[in-house]
């Protein structure tokens, strides 16, 4: 695949510049990354082979303006950077992917802009609660950072797993890897700290969207239990337990769960 394009767009009337990983050719597709920063995957390629997928980076999350964070004081801030960052890419109408972080701040966007999105696919989002079955952002923040890979995932051999934990030999280029991870971990929980939830429930039933909830079946992070709250939080939705996954269901098992969400998105 061809290296992503970078884009600068201007938000919030010009306080913040937001940058936009842009790759692909065909109907636009916004995809929005988990609370450990854009990685470029194999499930972000096979978007990139039928949609002109937009991946912005949250701000404060791109090399190029760390400091972009301060912009950002609540959650509001936030979805409405999303909002005016899809006016400025004159997107009228679009499919809509997020996970993780990425799929409570696509939900938040897809009851904000109603109509303006097409499609709608969440994976293992957070943003609701229950009390049986608690989560806080410390749950993949204040953990050392060589649990991680088994919090987030439940097959650690899965070669796309492997591909996505994946750190550079050189070591100081690990070293930058390590860094940039911290602090975009700081920079998306800083909304969403201590716990995510931040009234999602209370505008979730705005979203006019298709929805499709994708959740693995040993999510270790946030519980599966989250994917039938979602589904039926969500009008119109659609939810796809992938068994023997855990918290990226997509790197764990593609050969089921890709089909899946490119049959829905079309």
């Amino acid at each position: 695949m061809p290296t992503p394009t970078i884009e600068s767009v201007e938000v919030l009337g010009g306080r913040l510049e937001m940058q936009v990983a842009v790759m692909g050719e065909g109907e636009p597709l916004v995809y929005l990354h988990s609370a450990g920063g854009l990685k470029w995957d194999s499930f972000m390629e096979s978007l990139a082979e039928r949609y002109k997928v937009y991946a912005p980076y949250y701000p404060g999350t791109h090399v190029s303006d760390p400091h972009a964070i301060e912009h950002v004081e609540v959650l509001w801030d936030a979805v409405l950077a999303y909002d005016d960052l899809l006016d400025q890419l004159g997107l009228e109408s679009c499919r809509l992917v997020g996970w993780s972080f990425g799929g409570m701040l696509a939900c938040e966007l897809a009851a904000q802009r109603r109509e303006k999105i097409s499609k709608l696919v969440v994976i293992s989002p957070v943003g609701l609660w229950r009390d049986d079955a608690p989560y806080s952002c410390a749950t993949f923040t204040a953990i050392p950072a060589e649990d991680l890979p088994g919090i987030l995932f439940h097959r650690l051999d899965a070669p796309e797993v492997k591909r996505y934990l994946a750190v550079p030999d050189d070591p100081i280029a690990e070293a930058e890897a390590n860094l940039a991870l911290v602090w975009a971990l700081a920079c998306t929980c800083k909304v969403i700290w201590p716990i995510p939830d931040k009234g999602l429930d209370r505008r979730i039933h705005r979203v006019t969207a298709p929805s499709l909830v994708v959740w693995g079946e040993h999510d270790r992070l946030i519980s599966s239990v989250y994917a039938k709250e979602f589904g039926n939080a969500l009008p119109n939705s659609e939810v796809f337990i992938l068994s023997d996954t855990g918290h990226g269901p997509l790197q764990e098992d593609p050969d089921k769960g890709i089909p899946k969400v490119q049959s829905f998105l079309a």
